[in-house]
């Protein structure tokens, strides 16, 4: 029987001994075994973190265009990953949530480098000026974390799992050493061999464990940062550990939790809502066999419609096909294993005491192109619960499989006080038209859920679904779902980085950040800004302009040419009781009047184009006969590739533009970005 390996210290090594055997869920067979036995966890933890200087050193440029390079490489290969998710019991459509969901979080990640510094580390919220004189300030730094990821996943998603988390510490410059759960970890080795063979990823960025994790734990330090994903209780005992104590080592927890969907009081069943509901309900019963983090496992309902939902349910249960997920009439296929299906029949048994069964049997199942002995097959499982109030199991017990209970609330107050029965999920979702009652529901019961699906007619064929979690937005719950988050984009990145507040002059600030800084000092003479190239440009290139006169017919002249003749610009307003004491120019006139007198107009010259205008603030009225003159200064610089042989070479040039008048006080301030030519 084959033996599944590990990739650690830059090779792939069997652990000692049989190891663990792994089967193929649909008919039984033994696929490989694996084994972890004889492995030094101490010496793969201090691999990585000897070798992270290289992904460091990167910048979040390099580091998004490698993932994007990966994703790239891992979707010619989708074919032989979706051959051996079948063995999972995963159908078509549940390996395409898994490997090419998986897949794009990479490009979700590699996208985001363009929110970055194109540096390996990057400035953090807005600068604090600390002193009257403008020469102490302080600002917040976010450098990668020197240690390693330690990922330690769920049996569900063996690659989702895996790349929804490696793409963030990647992008953040942290290696990391994936323990998925061993019984699909055949899975996850499949596409690890095909992330190792691209040669994309450099030395130590990843390494793979399938089987125990042993002492790995035992041997982290307080640059290490460890994921856990899977039961409470397992999460509960990792996180507890003497060294991640000792250590304060960030521990971020996604447990599994029971997650609720909410029927809204004004949704009736000749409403689209209706149907909507029905449906939602019935694909994350049966999405993946129900072995979903997310997955609906308490369905609140007005006490009113209970009946009617419990005949549309069964119905849309009963048109799902089980079997054999290579046959394609199949739309549920099987548990991961017989251990998950003795698990799921053992928490059914205890959500009996208080709760009936209303569709589907625990003894019985109808299967296409399947054997019911081999399989770890198991039939939707629909309950009824009269009395939630008074049931404990319902709000504590999860059976992880296509497993629910339908529950009664007699109004909103109370189908929010049900869902904060389950002390925490991941989701909720609540199906109804009414915008008072999304926002009653939202407000009430978010605290409890790291995310909160608001579904009707509007949105629903756009919908990624109550189950989906989406990379830019974070994925976690408070109480039992673990209280940590993951992905969330910018969010999630800064989990595997250190948050250090630096202080010291703008000009030092400036210097270590690589982002000029208000007041810092410039670099003044030479050539005109617009006439250097994008590689010619540094931080701090700076241009002080002449003054210009601001007159009454300048500003006449503006609100003719705009429209806007909002009254503070006219002579003739009274301005007795405004905030002016007279006629005022329009804040847009400066903005323009600036760019006359820091553009350099007449000569064809490096800058494309104006990209844009960021963080616009007009601090202080200009009235006629001020003179107003501008510093210019080179902020920041962003490279671009090229997205075709033939594009021009070139990059994002963001630029400080501070507007002063005679008093040398402070007019408005900005940052206007342009597109820029390299010369080379």
């Amino acid at each position: 029987m084959d033996k599944l390996e590990n990739y650690i210290l830059g090779s792939w090594i069997t652990g000692d001994g049989d190891g663990q055997t792994l089967y193929n869920a649909v008919n039984g067979n033994a696929i490989a075994t694996a084994s972890t036995k004889g492995l030094d966890f101490a010496a793969i933890l201090n691999y990585a973190r000897e070798n992270g200087s290289v992904l460091r050193n990167m910048t979040f440029h390099e580091r998004g265009l490698m993932l994007k390079a990966l994703a790239m490489h891992l979707r010619s290969h989708l074919d032989k990953f979706y051959q051996t998710s079948y063995q999972t019991g995963a159908t078509k459509a549940d390996s395409w949530v898994d490997i090419e969901g998986g897949i794009g979080n990479l490009f979700s990640y590699a996208s985001l480098r363009r929110k970055f510094s194109d540096e390996p580390y990057c400035l953090d919220g807005e600068y604090h000026p600390l002193g009257k004189q403008n020469t102490f300030m302080g600002h917040h730094l976010l450098v990668p974390k020197e240690g390693v990821a330690i990922h330690i996943n769920a049996f569900n998603f063996p690659v989702w799992g895996m790349l929804e988390k490696i793409a963030v510490n990647l992008l953040a410059g942290v290696p990391a050493v994936v323990k998925p759960a061993t019984v699909t970890s055949y899975l996850t080795e499949a596409v690890v061999k095909e992330i190792i063979a691209s040669n994309i990823l450099p030395k130590g960025a990843l390494q793979l464990l399938c089987g125990s994790a042993g002492d790995m734990l035992e041997h982290v330090t307080s640059q290490d940062i460890v994921t856990f994903t899977g039961s409470a209780s397992t999460g509960l005992m990792l996180k507890s550990g003497k060294r991640i104590l000792e250590e304060s080592v960030p521990f971020t927890m996604e447990a599994d939790s029971l997650n609720c969907i909410v029927l809204g009081d004004d949704v009736t069943p000749d409403m689209p809502e209706w149907d909507i509901f029905i449906k939602e309900v019935r694909k994350e019963m049966t999405t993946k066999c129900g072995q979903k983090c997310t997955a609906i496992r308490r369905i609140f309902v007005p006490e009113n419609k209970i009946a009617d939902v419990q005949i549309a349910l069964g119905k849309a249960l009963a048109q799902t096909t089980i079997g054999n997920p290579l046959n394609p009439t199949v739309r549920m296929g099987s548990l991961a294993g017989q251990s998950q299906k003795a698990e799921v029949m053992g928490q059914v048994q205890r959500l009996l005491a208080s709760s009936q069964i209303i569709y589907g049997s625990l003894d019985s199942v109808e299967l296409v192109d399947a054997d019911a002995g081999k399989g770890a097959f198991i039939s939707p499982i629909l309950l009824l619960n009269e009395n939630p109030f008074a049931s404990k199991e319902v709000h504590e017990v999860e059976a992880f499989g296509p497993v629910s209970t339908l529950m009664p609330y007699r109004n909103m107050d109370e189908a929010i006080a049900l869902s904060k029965l389950g002390k925490g999920s991941l989701v909720s979702s609540i199906v109804t038209a009414s915008p008072a009652i999304a926002k009653q529901y939202v407000l009430g019961a978010g605290a409890y859920h790291g995310r909160i699906l608001v579904l009707n007619n509007e949105c629903a064929k756009e919908s990624t679904g109550h189950g989906s979690p989406l990379p830019l937005l974070v994925h976690g719950g408070p109480g039992r779902a673990g209280g940590g988050e993951e992905m969330g984009g910018m969010r999630g990145v800064k989990h595997y980085m250190q948050r250090v507040a630096i202080q010291g002059s703008p000009t030092m600030i400036t210097a270590v950040s690589n982002v000029y800084q208000p007041n810092a000092k410039g670099n003044l003479g030479g050539p005109h800004p617009f006439t250097k190239y994008f590689e010619e440009l540094h931080i701090g290139d700076q241009l002080i302009t002449e003054k210009r006169l601001i007159t009454a017919e300048d500003i006449d002249r503006f609100a003719d040419l705009s429209g806007d003749h909002f009254y503070a610009h006219l002579k003739e307003t009274d301005f007795n009781g405004t905030m002016f004491e007279k006629q005022v120019a329009h804040g847009y006139f400066i903005m323009s009047a600036a760019a006359g007198l820091f553009v350099d107009s007449y000569e064809k010259n490096p800058v494309l184009l104006n990209y844009g205008i960021d963080e616009l603030r007009f601090t202080k009225p200009v009235y006629p006969g001020a003179e107003i003159y501008i510093k210019f200064t080179c902020k920041e610089k962003l490279r671009q590739e090229k997205k075709e042989e033939t594009d021009l070479a070139k990059g994002i040039v963001k630029w400080l533009v501070e507007m002063f008048d005679e008093t040398d006080e402070l007019i408005g301030i900005a940052t206007i970005l342009t597109m820029v030519k390299y010369k080379g």
